[in-house]
């Protein structure tokens, strides 16, 4: 037998309790730093199969490790779990019409269920593969909240938690299979507070120093800033509190979240300082007294590439999700339900992928059943955000994608709630759990990889992680 088919043995063996942990969180749906439930199934499922939980960690209360050891406990792997829900995309599991089970509810429009429930049978199998076998080594399941919000990997990270920890492996719901080979970029966001005085808008606006002027003037400042700064970044902003519903009283207070976004760390914290300086200048033009809290940033995720070679051909050797008609089925379904100029995107995203003639085809039968390879010459950036970047800066870390909904599919929609909670969604995440306990063996199997994959860590952070947040800002629990 195989090292692969004993895998697939393992994996299968704990198929039922994977799927029921998937529903259990879904169904939760828990948004960032309130997923109580969700890592309370997760920590009593991995206590039950013998690990070790280190609950709260970080100062997180939905943050955990679980951890297990054999022989000498080297080497240690690192399985970045997420679970956290999303605003507004409650949605009935596996329909391709739009029903929300709770109008306005949230829902798992990012498939972190199905990470969080993929990394747990991966961790038991790699547990059960290395009890089996008498094979040294421990492995972490690290459970982190709050990806979609403020992030947690990188409050771990500062922690310390992965200083002990060889590598790191997670990976991530897609609408086709690979080990990303581009980079996302950096991120930091803040609340900025504006505090004025209020007065008769009509019988005395002269007395008032208006918030919300500050809070508009400063958006028609970042928006004058927009020219200036690399293409690449990115600056978006949210009223989180507008100063009231009455038009004829002058606001004395306003709160606007605003987040920025960079290919890397340095190049977000220049320009977060300059999005500081145009909120100084629109307090002064208004009287009004600001304030900022930053509240979260990542730093950007580079693939390592000795791992990521490791983990591609783990991923070619499993393969695909094994597909069926029905599936294929309900995966037009839901393509079905999108409007016509996303349908254009969707086709003309597939032929760069994929070539024109394969259009046709893939529209009629929309699930990934190849690999793409891993490009190690990539140098590209997606400007999506993720806290897995911090992970990567502290211990070489790998993210790869598993096809769980149809192609084309929107991320952050409805339809991945549904998707997230179906036949495709379970496929898609238990071949991962293959993937990835695969990969950790592979991987603690090769030392040489293991030091190539560390040498180019220390290329990278230079001998020690820095975290781009500054050492006062704690978790903005119940302030995000």
């Amino acid at each position: 037998m195989t090292q692969l088919e004993k895998i697939k043995q393992l994996v299968a063996a704990k198929a039922d309790t994977t799927k029921r942990l998937a529903s259990e969180i879904w169904e939760f749906a828990e948004l960032s730093f309130e997923e109580t439930k969700s890592a309370a199934v997760l920590i009593e499922a991995l206590k039950a199969e013998g690990f070790t939980i280190d609950s709260g960690i970080a100062d997180i209360p939905t943050a955990f490790t679980a951890t297990w050891s054999n022989g000498t406990g080297k080497p240690v792997v690192g399985l970045l779990a997420e679970y956290d829900a999303l605003a507004s995309l409650s949605q009935v599991a596996g329909s391709p019409k739009q029903e929300p089970i709770i109008p306005g509810g949230a829902g798992h429009g990012c498939g972190h269920n199905l990470i969080g429930a993929g990394c747990f049978s991966a961790a038991v199998a790699l547990k059960d593969y290395l009890t089996a076998e008498n094979l040294d080594g421990t492995v972490i399941f690290f459970g982190c909240p709050a990806e979609e919000g403020a992030g947690s990997k990188q409050f771990i990270a500062r922690a310390g938690y992965f200083n002990n920890v060889d590598f790191a492996l997670t990976w991530h719901p897609s609408t086709t299979n690979a080990v990303g080979s581009r980079s996302s970029v950096a991120i930091m966001g803040a609340n900025f507070t504006f505090d004025g005085i209020s007065a008769h808008a009509g019988g005395s606006p002269h007395l008032g120093r208006s918030a919300l002027d500050a809070v508009e003037l400063m958006n028609v400042g970042c928006n004058y800033l927009r020219e200036h700064m690399i293409d690449q970044a990115r600056v978006h902003y949210a009223y989180s509190d507008a100063g009231g519903t009455a038009p004829n009283v002058v606001q004395s207070h306003a709160v606007i979240k605003y987040e920025v976004r960079a290919p890397k760390v340095s190049q977000v914290q220049e320009l977060f300082t300059r999005v500081v300086d145009v909120a100084k200048g629109a307090a002064l033009m208004t009287s009004t007294q600001m304030q900022y809290e930053v509240t979260m940033a990542f730093s950007d995720y580079v693939p390592n590439k000795a791992l990521a070679a490791v983990v591609d051909e783990c991923l070619q050797e499993a393969g695909a999700p094994e597909w069926t008609e029905a599936d294929f089925e309900t995966a037009a379904a839901f393509l079905r339900t999108y409007n016509r100029a996303t349908l254009a995107g969707i086709r003309e995203n597939l032929a760069e992928l994929f070539g024109d003639d394969a259009v046709d085809e893939l529209m009629q039968k929309p699930l990934h059943s190849g690999i793409i390879p891993f490009d190690p010459k990539e140098n590209g950036y997606d400007s999506g955000s993720t806290d897995v970047g911090d992970v990567g800066y502290a211990t070489p870390t790998v993210m790869f994608h598993v096809a769980t909904a149809c192609l084309g599919n929107v991320g952050h929609s409805w339809q991945n709630t549904a998707f997230s909670c179906s036949d495709i969604g379970m496929k898609g995440m238990l071949r991962a759990a293959e993937v990835l306990t695969l990969a950790a063996l592979r991987t603690m199997e090769r030392p040489e990889v293991l030091q190539k994959a560390k040498a180019e860590l220390l290329r990278k952070n230079g001998g020690s992680y820095t975290c781009p947040l500054p050492e006062y800002v704690q978790p903005p629990i119940g302030r995000y």
